[in-house]
């Protein structure tokens, strides 16, 4: 099957295509495999959104639940055990992939959310999700919280490969990348390999926007300079972080890990589809383009792309126009601090929900299997 032409394009500028979503039904019905052979896709990312609209949306689970019921496992393990059996049989599928390019072909999936404020918890469910899933082209996602950072360098050191997720300021990309090298250097200090070892450093996008939009239209600043700014921001802020991490990439800290195996935790844009029905549907993709970069997409958003998406400014391009849209957002009364703040606690709160959604479902399943 032909590679559609526009997404093949996209992974020839060093942009690799991820999906964010995955389903049982997904993989079974060859969906995900088309998407592998037609649109670029080289991985995946999960959620517990994700999987809650999965697990409630299809029987295809029925058969899995009712083996579950009938031994009368906790609804903890059940749900560990069905989105595990989903992540490992998307693994299998994506092998090809990671054998030819080590850092795709991953499938991500996360701590609880409820940890997301525990180092030690973090640290020790990611290693017990790691053997659990049992496959070397995983990727575990951590939070991106004050109690993430270390359980990140913790994991890291341990020869796991982590997708970080839920990050939004520049300060706090930086201690993740920081969180990453300490991993590595750590690792390295205990006689440990480097081999294998991937991360990504997931930095949203239209959450910002969506965030700062709203402030901007009741920041009582000039309607025209207002009109100006709105959807400028998330893409402004993503390309400052590329900035970032084209300096920590290439510092002499970074050329020592390297020189001993180590591969760069490359950026990925998440979030990326765009909530405002007035914004191009594929900005978050075409003004995000650099090499070593991934974009993880819904669907929607990468079939909107593949139909008629094109690229914008690269973001090399673009780091003097994105500091002055992050200063002129600043300067018309917004707290930049307290946006990135309010944005993490409610990130992590809509995943504790969705994973209570999730639990619930899944103990409502088990109790009907009985």
């Amino acid at each position: 099957m032909a590679q559609n032409a526009h997404l093949a394009e996209l992974s020839e500028a060093g942009v690799a295509v991820w999906l964010d979503d995955l389903s049982r039904d997904r993989i079974r019905s060859g969906n995900l495999q088309s998407l592998v052979d037609g649109h670029s896709v080289v991985g995946v990312t999960t959620n517990p959104t994700i999987f809650a609209a999965a697990i409630s949306g299809s029987d295809s689970y029925d058969d899995q639940l009712h083996a579950l019921a009938v031994r009368r496992v906790s609804v903890e393990e059940a749900l560990r055990t069905v989105t595990a059996a989903d992540v490992r049989d998307a693994c299998d599928l994506l092998a090809p992939v990671a054998q030819a390019s080590p850092g795709d072909g991953r499938v991500s999936l996360e701590v609880a959310p409820g940890l997301a404020h525990d180092t030690d918890a973090t640290a020790a469910e990611a290693g017990h999700l790691w053997w659990l899933v049992d496959r070397p082209n995983l990727f575990i996602k951590i939070p991106a919280t004050e109690a993430g950072i270390p359980a990140i360098t913790e994991t890291i050191a341990n020869g796991i490969s982590v997708n970080v997720t839920l990050i939004f300021s520049l300060e706090r990309y930086r201690a993740v990348m920081d969180a990453y090298l300490s991993g590595l250097e750590k690792r390295v200090a205990e006689g440990g390999s480097l081999e294998g070892i991937a991360s990504v450093a997931s930095f949203f996008v239209s959450r910002v926007d969506t965030e700062i939009d709203k402030r901007l239209d009741a920041s009582g600043a000039d309607a025209s300079l207002v009109t100006k700014l709105k959807g400028k921001a998330g893409i402004a802020n993503a390309q400052l972080a590329y900035q970032a991490y084209e300096e920590v990439f290439s510092s002499d800290r970074w050329r020592a890990l390297e020189a001993q195996g180590a591969v760069a935790q490359r950026p990925l844009w998440a979030s990326t589809g765009v909530k405002n029905p007035e914004y191009s549907d594929t900005m978050y993709i075409s003004e995000l383009i650099a090499p070593g970069t991934v974009n993880t997409m819904p669907e929607k958003t990468m079939m909107a792309y593949a139909d008629h998406g094109s690229p914008g400014t690269p973001i090399q391009k673009s780091y003097d126009d994105a500091a002055a849209v992050m200063r002129a957002v600043s300067d018309a009364g917004i707290d930049l601090d307290d946006v990135f703040r309010v944005l993490e606690e409610e990130a992590v709160q809509k995943f504790v929900d969705s994973w209570d959604e999730l639990t619930a479902s899944v103990r409502s399943e088990l109790e009907d299997k009985v």
